[in-house]
């Protein structure tokens, strides 16, 4: 009898053992449904006179509870890069209390998902940050974080699962399509991620986030190509100086004004322009990807222009 109770514990134990290998998160999904449920308990809480030291409000006679609410959803998507070495890495770091850092969505570079935190829980993967007007991004968007060190390439497997998860969140919460950015343009100067390699154009193609059109470019000019210093190629001491040849007013039928105020473009856009430089430099890793560094040129300009009015 004896043997067969010392038999029945050893397999309990075993078993118990197995489930927890299984799954090497085990305790912090025990964390997770413990939290969660303290915040169900917030939630069915009906509202109620709080007791206060202050002034008391005058409220009513009756406790009332409207029957027209649901829950907020989340209006934009932030994507990320890791900047770790692997996925294990990241999910390590995520279900550590002292890091202070967690996103709803980790993508490994083999396609893998894993949804790591409800998309109607605040996650804390925006940081200091801003998008036009919405200084609190954490609090109206889902993080996702693409396994990427910061420099390589995004897997194909990678993209098609990011595309997959995008389509699912555009369609449940009815994102629109601009709200689709990157951690790089909510905080210029302290973020570059997703890197260089991210397919932008791509993803915009599918209706997540604006991109340029390159026919629209190839009608556009900035003054100082519309108003070349001698666009005949005529002798200046000849009094020919025509200044605008027809052929270039049906050629080419609209202009940048000379009045085009970059800065207000950008913030049109959604851009922080209190750094210029680091704005101009998080706009270029989005939308011309490379030089990031330089100034904009006259191809630059003319993305921008045509960027802005698409958000106006």
């Amino acid at each position: 009898m004896k043997r067969g109770f010392a038999l029945l514990n050893m397999f309990l134990v075993l078993m118990v053992l197995v489930s927890c290998a299984s799954n090497p998160y085990s305790k912090t999904n025990r964390f997770y449904k413990k939290r969660a449920k303290a915040y169900t308990k917030q939630l069915n809480k009906f509202p109620l006179p709080e007791k206060s030291d202050g002034p008391a409000l005058d409220y009513g006679e009756y406790r009332v509870g409207t029957t027209n609410f649901n829950l907020r959803k989340p209006n934009y998507v932030v994507i990320h890069h890791t900047a770790q070495d692997s996925v294990q890495q990241t999910l390590k770091t995520f279900t550590l209390i002292r890091t202070q850092v967690s996103s709803h969505y980790v993508i490994g570079r083999d396609g893998d998902i894993y949804h790591m935190l409800n998309d109607y829980f605040r996650g804390w993967h925006g940081g200091i940050g801003k998008w036009g007007n919405n200084s609190d991004l954490n609090s109206s968007s889902i993080g996702i974080e693409l396994d990427n060190n910061g420099f390589e390439e995004f897997s194909e497997a990678q993209i098609q699962s990011l595309l997959a998860v995008l389509k699912n969140l555009k369609e449940d919460y009815n994102i629109p399509a601009e709200n689709f950015v990157g951690h790089s343009d909510i905080a210029p100067g302290r973020k570059v991620d997703p890197n260089l390699n991210f397919p932008w154009k791509r993803l915009a193609e599918e209706g997540y986030g604006l991109w340029y059109d390159e026919e629209e470019l190839k009608n556009l000019k900035t003054e100082a190509e519309f108003f070349p210093p001698n666009p005949l190629n005529l002798d200046h001491n000849s009094g020919l100086t025509q200044r605008i040849p027809l052929l270039d007013k049906i050629l080419f039928p609209e202009v940048i004004p000379a009045t085009f105020d970059v800065e207000m473009a950008l913030k049109i856009i959604g851009f922080d322009t209190s750094d210029m430089n680091a704005a101009l430099q998080s706009f270029k890793l989005h939308f011309i990807q490379e030089d990031i560094q330089s100034p904009l040129n006259q191809r630059d300009v003319k993305i921008l222009y045509n960027l802005y009015q698409k958000y106006l």
